[in-house]
């Protein structure tokens, strides 16, 4: 494996693991409220429903010539890695509120317990929340793996990446019985967006024509570069003392 596909397993894994931290949340909110095996064949329906986008998306993004391919997963990679990223300095500088998923899982109990319970082992509530919940935040992960897997023609590898991170993530939740608050959930966000981030800038530009000096090594240094602006962006937009983060 080389060090770009290394890269790829190991940012797709990070953005996967996220997600299903925050899937896992409403799920457990939702099953041990209401009813489990709806919950879960809500999980079921959500994954059939993004395996096939992944399968169809990878087919169609596969028969693109590989200068455009790269141009246009450049894009959606850089889009998708400013989008982490620009939340994740928000966080950073204090502007805006930390993911808490204590708080998150709180609050999905309360809406759980508010809503009337079916009168059969059937429950409507938990599968379309588990449906809803799973079928979101896997969506992006979804095109994440797409776009990957379609740059190095490596879709099976990114697949592989996000199973395992899915498969790690309940099995922790399956021993713990309760949401993953202790995973350094926004650390892993801004590494995911730096990360995302440097790939984009590096397959666009490749797309685009440029022949990196170095080659795959050159994702190292952009990278470094991404970080490095993000930090300086944090320290611009470090919120003062006693002013309150906005929440989300």
């Amino acid at each position: 494996m080389s060090g770009a596909e290394a890269g790829l397993a190991l940012s797709v894994f990070l953005a996967s693991a996220v997600e299903c931290v925050e899937a896992l949340t409403i799920v457990l909110a939702v099953g041990s409220t209401r009813s489990w095996p709806s919950a879960l064949a809500g999980v079921l329906a959500a994954t059939a429903a993004l395996a096939a986008l992944v399968a169809a998306l990878g087919a169609g993004l596969g028969a693109i010539p590989v200068d455009p391919l790269r141009v246009t997963v450049g894009a959606l990679l850089l889009i998708f890695g400013l989008q982490w990223l620009r939340k994740a300095v928000l966080r950073q500088a204090g502007r805006k509120a930390l993911h808490d998923e204590e708080a998150i899982f709180a609050s999905e109990l309360r809406a759980a317990l508010a809503t009337g319970r079916s009168a059969g082992r059937w429950d409507p509530y938990a599968f379309a929340v588990s449906l809803k919940g799973v079928l979101l935040e896997g969506l992006e992960v979804a095109l994440i793996v797409v776009t990957f897997g379609a740059a190095h023609h490596r879709t099976g590898l990114a697949a592989a990446a996000a199973g395992v991170a899915a498969a790690t993530v309940v099995s922790a939740g399956v021993l713990a019985r309760r949401p993953l608050a202790r995973v350094p959930e926004n650390t892993l966000k801004y590494a995911v967006g730096v990360m995302l981030s440097a790939y984009g800038v590096f397959w666009l530009a490749e797309g685009a024509g440029l022949s990196w000096p170095g080659g795959d090594a050159m994702l190292v240094v952009l990278a470094a570069v991404v970080l490095g602006c993000s930090l300086v962006a944090v320290s611009l937009l470090r919120r003062p003392r006693g002013s309150p983060a906005v929440g989300g």
